[in-house]
């Protein structure tokens, strides 16, 4: 667990890329928090558990949110729909791609809600927000109080 005001940063290369992690500066009350940078595209990864277990719960409550927005690629919607309401398949997908990396490096028992929102600040186009965004919340919850098993990391590979 880092100190309330302890801002630290990471850094390193991911195929010629700079990468960065940092903690500390934003999302101060959530368990968890790591903002992901790799060139344009900044992602925020936050990790929460409930401090108690819910009686009779026969699974294990994790809630993976997933949000895109317009405005993280420099874009406002218009004409008719102006709001951005219910998530995309695109955002689902990823929520779902998120959940499927880290449900099973959770304790085979442990029933506390564990609540993950994930939010793409910036979008370059060029650096997929999706690997950024497993990165950031595998990073969020090992700094958090989750019994979380270990590390997982995603990269995109493609011929």
């Amino acid at each position: 667990m880092l100190e309330n005001n302890e801002i630290k940063t990471v850094r390193g290369n991911i195929a010629g890329k700079p990468v960065t992690y940092e903690t500390g500066r934003l999302a101060k009350q959530a368990g968890g928090a790591v903002l992901a940078t790799m060139g344009g595209t900044v992602v925020l990864a936050a990790v929460t558990v409930s401090n108690s277990t819910k009686e009779g719960l026969d699974f294990f409550p994790l809630t993976v949110d997933y949000f895109e927005k317009m405005y993280a690629a420099g874009k406002i919607p218009g004409g008719f729909y102006k709001r951005e309401g219910r998530p995309s398949e695109r955002e689902i997908l990823r929520s779902r791609l998120i959940d499927r990396s880290i449900r099973p490096l959770f304790p085979k028992h442990f029933r506390r809600e564990v609540q993950v929102i994930v939010y793409v600040l910036s979008a370059d186009g060029e650096n997929s927000p999706d690997v950024l965004a497993i990165n950031a919340v595998s990073a969020a919850a090992l700094i958090s109080n989750a019994p979380f098993v270990d590390a997982v990391a995603a990269v995109r590979v493609g011929k």
